[in-house]
């Protein structure tokens, strides 16, 4: 898996354009903090950093947000035109 990871749900439709951000980091404590970012394309969005023992545990909680997100509709490679 590449990281950061980057997906996108746009449905032209129901005007809908959004994109996750999921990227792991380590922390000043010796942690591995994972860094989630969201929001609608073109906005600052929002962010929330979780920290975490080790580097498995939040490639585990990575894996399984990136998971319930595809379920939802998020894509890796969706085309990102600005309109």
């Amino acid at each position: 898996m590449d990281l950061p990871l980057t997906l996108y749900r746009i449905d032209p439709g129901r005007n809908m354009r959004r994109y996750y951000s999921l990227s792991l980091q380590p922390s000043l404590f010796g942690d591995i903090a994972l860094v989630r970012h969201w929001g609608r394309l073109g906005t600052t969005g929002q962010q929330i950093v979780e920290l975490h023992d080790g580097q498995g545990a939040a490639l585990k909680a990575l894996q399984k947000l990136a998971d319930a997100k595809r379920r939802r509709g998020y894509r890796a490679n969706q085309t990102v035109a600005k309109s």
